[in-house]
């Protein structure tokens, strides 16, 4: 019966070394638990950790990149707000920058034209339709 463990070691080995025998071909228990260990002790580890970092560093890759693409867009959105522009903010008011400082945009928004002074940062975008909210709750076009 122990022979019977030892061969079943000796086959496990060379299955997990692809057919190379690093031990004796005696078979005995520790020739060929001395061979298994060779063979998963030294290379196997070592590759895995490799082509574990390889993906790693690929995954951060692919997330990473698309990120500072659009973070760049942002940037130069923000760089290019001047006045007269419709403009969306992160809070959802919609209204039309009337002067630029620095960080501080100021938007006038309603048919009041109440005056907002808000961040630069909290544009959301740059409307393409110029279109207003009156007080009745219709949307007219603003030319």
């Amino acid at each position: 019966m122990f022979s019977f463990f030892s061969h079943l070691t000796v086959l496990a080995s060379l299955v997990s070394c692809g057919g190379a025998d690093t031990g004796t071909t005696s078979s005995t228990a520790s020739a060929s638990e001395s061979g298994l260990a060779g063979c998963l002790g030294g290379g196997g580890t070592g590759i895995m950790m490799i082509v574990m970092l390889v993906v790693m560093v690929g995954l951060f890759l692919i997330m990473s990149i698309p990120q500072r693409k659009r973070e760049k867009k942002v940037k130069e959105m923000l760089a290019a707000i001047k006045p007269g522009d419709r403009v969306r903010t992160i809070g959802g008011i919609y209204g039309t920058v009337t002067s630029v400082k620095d960080d501080v945009v100021t938007l006038s928004t309603g048919p009041d034209k109440i005056r907002l002074v808000m961040a630069r940062g909290a544009i959301a975008t740059i409307e393409d339709a110029p279109v207003e909210a009156t007080i009745d709750g219709d949307v007219k076009d603003v030319k």
